[in-house]
């Protein structure tokens, strides 16, 4: 089995988009492990399908992420794709001025906090610039949320993404051509394994808020499996009742 692990925020608030430190811990023991290869996400979709292979991302770029994952991750050269949004950065995660319910409100690292670690191995991903929903912007805005962002990573750390991630986990038919025009691969919210034959502009990935209490170490197996399907059974069904 193949698949792309998603990550947003070190910290012990307990929401929906948190790992505690010690969660990570055991997560980061288990990659370490090599029980399952690692291998960075544009390389991925070119590993077998029938090999137990994942990667890692994290989404938003919040400082957590310098302070605790990458110290951990880099001390076991461990492969991960960091996105960030462009014109985000060195603020906070109060996207558009609108706090989520439950989400806390943590700050985003500065673009020469991002830099730095760029220096040292990190790899860094695309999440537009400035995390709408991009189905929402009007074409000359989308294009300028897509191909700008990869403009300004470029010019910030002199290296061009490969990857996009869809802000939200929302697009339409635009979003993913746009995406097409300037990224190799892209990732989405939905939460599947790799297929045999994905498309690589909406790769699916597994959220880590439904491992956070183990069970990763069962990779690939008939149980791991079967927790994804009702996993995403369930959001089907609170997405149908709009909850």
């Amino acid at each position: 089995m193949r698949g792309i692990l998603t990550y947003h925020s070190i910290d012990p608030s307990g929401s929906s988009i948190s790992v505690s430190e010690h969660e990570l811990r055991n997560h980061v023991r288990f990659f370490a492990s090599r029980n399952v290869q690692i291998v960075p996400l544009e390389w991925l979709h070119k590993v077998p399908a029938d090999r137990h292979a994942l990667a890692i991302t994290f989404d938003d770029g919040f400082q957590n992420f310098a302070d605790v994952a990458w110290p951990l991750l880099k001390h076991h050269d461990l492969p991960v794709t960091l996105f960030v949004p462009t014109e985000r950065l060195g603020r906070t995660n109060d996207w558009g001025g609108t706090k989520l319910s439950g989400i806390p409100e943590l700050p985003l690292m500065s673009w020469d906090t991002v830099a730095k670690l760029v220096e040292h191995g990190l790899t860094l991903g695309s999440h537009s610039r400035t995390h709408p929903h991009l189905e929402t912007c009007d074409d000359a805005a989308l294009e300028a949320e897509v191909a700008g962002s990869a403009r300004a990573i470029e010019e910030r750390v002199g290296v061009r993404p490969k990857a996009f991630c869809y802000p939200f986990g929302t697009f339409d038919e635009r979003c993913v051509a746009a995406a097409k025009r300037h990224y190799e691969v892209a990732v989405t919210t939905e939460l599947a394994a790799l297929p045999d034959a994905p498309d690589l502009h909406r790769l699916p990935r597994l959220d880590v808020y439904y491992w956070r209490a183990g069970g990763l170490e069962r990779w690939g197996s008939g149980a791991f499996r079967r927790r994804i399907a009702f996993r995403a059974l369930a959001r089907r069904v609170r997405a149908a009742l709009g909850r």
